[in-house]
């Protein structure tokens, strides 16, 4: 029995096809801008000499230009028509952005797992940036119009369920929707590919927190040190280094005395249960964590009294390439935003998510390094595989659309039953 004020979700989401009908999701933009303006644009505030190195991994391939221009698309994005259904959205839900990981009670699940440009923006921006990465890696793999055609087919397909679907939940029911590894094997995945996937899953799990450990850092003495692995993670010293002298407090003889205040801060934003977890922790080590967008990106290194450790990931926020186009919410904390839009749109968020200010006064927010994670490798997808992978991605973001915009009802009654052929 449909309650009003769910009747009135679903009434809104039909009538919002009178405005913006379903056929007109077909238009792809304005592509009368300079899109080389947009990303030095989207580089400001930068580490201003590692900007090269970001667009240089750009060039890489097609879909490594896409992953880095989300400014691109959000540009082209609001020049269409849009169902003006506003929630919190990723932002840059590409498939790179999806993956498995293991939860802090050691379950692996599968999610979204980037969130740096977490806004509130129409639902179907999310959709869009989706199948446009299925397509970019479906020509980059030399497939075929008709496979590419597949991949968009499957994953708007099985968001368009699942949405359905979500529509008949409860709210807790919702709530603690998980899309837990079995899960994933069993309902999302054709038979022939369940063998190669859990057999990767298995291997990353086999990965213990010890072997981890052992990879990412030594003893030094009385005291545990990040290893100095350059270009990858390094300690920042000396007069050659590539940061600005706003940036000397993560120098490797400073930081501690330093970082005080912005951990405080970074504590008072945690739940009660997960400050008293982290105060059983003592900081150890820092170093610079080189970040593929050019962001200030360091890891923390804590050990508790038995020595087991934990990595924390310190890195800037940056204003989202769509807050440039769609204005909807007032941000005060580029790091409160992501920290808490990952809490909203994750099913099973990170304890240590949390957020605070440097001393030189720029955003970051604080999240755990995950263990025990798996990603869409395309290069090792064929197309059938490439189209399971789709299917869960449409899956991933139908759930978090669901739950943080608690707008299932809505976006359900607007995408209705129809194909294409019958849109209007």
């Amino acid at each position: 029995m449909k309650t009003g004020i769910l009747a009135a979700r679903e009434a809104a989401g039909r009538a919002a096809r009178e405005h913006t009908k379903r056929s007109s999701h077909r238009q792809v933009g304005q592509l009368a801008r300079d899109p080389l303006e947009l990303l030095k644009a989207a580089s400001v505030g930068r580490v201003p000499k590692l900007v090269p190195l970001r667009h240089g991994r750009m060039l890489a391939s097609p879909l490594a230009f896409f992953v880095g221009s989300a400014i691109l698309q959000a540009h082209d994005l609001s020049l269409v028509p849009n169902t003006g259904m506003a929630i919190p959205v990723c932002g840059d839900a590409h498939l790179l952005n999806f993956g498995a990981f293991a939860t802090p009670g050691r379950q692996l699940v599968f999610d979204l797992t980037d969130f740096d440009e977490v806004a509130h923006a129409p639902w179907e921006w999310d959709l869009k940036r989706l199948v446009a990465s299925l397509v970019i890696a479906a020509r980059q793999r030399r497939y075929s119009r008709g496979v590419a055609e597949t991949l968009v087919r499957s994953a708007v397909g099985e968001y368009r369920d699942r949405m359905r679907q979500y529509a008949e939940y409860g709210a807790l029911e919702l709530w603690y929707e998980t899309i837990t590894f079995d899960r994933m094997i069993e309902t999302a995945l054709a038979p022939e590919a369940r063998r190669p996937i859990r057999r990767a899953m298995e291997k990353a799990a086999s990965h213990a927190r010890e072997d981890s450990f052992e990879k990412l850092a030594h003893r030094d003495g009385e005291r545990w040190a990040l290893h100095h692995a350059p270009p990858s993670t390094f300690h920042v010293r000396g007069g050659s280094t590539l940061f600005e002298p706003e940036d000397a407090w993560f120098e490797a003889d400073h930081w501690r005395r330093q970082t005080d205040r912005m951990i405080e801060g970074y504590r008072k934003t945690l739940a009660h249960d997960s400050r008293e977890l982290l105060g059983q922790f003592d900081w150890h080590d820092l170093a610079f964590r080189m970040s593929d967008v050019g962001a200030r990106c360091l890891v923390l290194l804590a050990v508790d009294q038995r020595g087991e450790p934990l990595f924390l990931q310190i890195k800037e926020a940056y204003r989202p390439a769509i807050a440039n186009f769609f204005h909807s919410t007032v941000v005060k904390h580029e790091g409160a935003r992501v920290a808490e839009g990952q809490q909203l749109l994750q099913a099973a968020s990170d304890v240590f998510a949390g957020w605070s200010t440097t001393p030189s006064g720029r955003h970051v927010y604080f999240r755990q390094l995950r263990d025990m994670k798996l990603s869409a490798d395309i290069e090792l997808l064929d197309g059938a595989l490439l189209a399971d992978y789709a299917r869960l991605c449409g899956w991933a973001m139908a759930r978090a659309h669901a739950r943080a915009g608690n707008a299932a009802v809505g976006i359900a009654a607007y995408i209705g039953r129809a194909t294409r052929s019958r849109m209007r």
